[in-house]
């Protein structure tokens, strides 16, 4: 990519140093992410509806609603609808909840993503006017790939992460992950990558060599 194409934060963030690569990705989040995100938002708001049928659909039939408000049993209608107020507020948080779901899912799947930069040592990142550097040394050096080569996405692993507690065993490390979605040459620059991380690995090369 032309030097003149890229964004002057990037520049500024490379000072000089030169690049093995320079892309931009179509979106900050992969359609699959995106996807089950939705599916999640969607299951929420199809659980929360089944209360508000529950609750409120034999009112619009011109049927009565028993239910017991801190103990006291009260029957609404549509002609008495102050006990149905409280569970109104609360189906309506959750209802609310599901909605914001649904509307960070969507708008996570028109999110356009960031530009990456590789150098010799570390990757550029640069998202919103925000720019960040991940040293190479700090990649595990598992990667994937998936799509064409026209347009995919590359994982990267890194070596931070943080701990997930199990209900049927111990906690388990799961490592973080940079995903590079929708961007071109991506087998070439996942090569690039792993050439990279195997040049900076901090782990010291076996020998071979035993010892008493």
């Amino acid at each position: 990519m032309d030097q003149n194409m890229l964004p002057p934060e990037l520049l500024s963030a490379l000072n000089g140093e030169k690049k093995d690569f320079a892309v931009k990705a179509d979106r900050a989040v992969s359609r699959a992410n995106a996807t089950t995100l939705i599916g999640m938002a969607i299951f929420w708001n199809g659980f929360i509806s089944i209360f508000w049928i529950a609750f409120f659909g034999p009112l619009f039939q011109g049927k009565e609603v028993h239910i017991t408000v801190n103990g006291t049993p009260k029957v609404a209608s549509l002609h008495n609808l102050e006990p149905m107020i409280i569970p109104a507020v609360v189906i309506g948080i959750f209802t609310l909840i599901g909605v914001a779901l649904l509307y960070g899912a969507v708008n996570a799947l028109r999110q356009p993503g960031p530009w990456f930069a590789g150098a010799e040592t570390r990757l550029i990142v640069l998202a919103k006017g925000l720019v960040q550097s991940y040293d190479w040394e700090n990649f595990t050096g598992v990667t994937a790939v998936r799509g064409t080569n026209e347009k995919a996405e590359i994982m990267l692993e890194l070596r931070a992460g943080h701990m997930v507690s199990r209900k049927n065993g111990p906690s388990q490390f799961v490592p973080d992950k940079i995903y590079m979605v929708d961007i071109p040459n991506a087998f070439a620059i996942e090569q690039m990558c792993r050439k990279r991380i195997k040049e900076n690995d901090p782990t010291p090369p076996a020998t071979g060599v035993k010892t008493a």
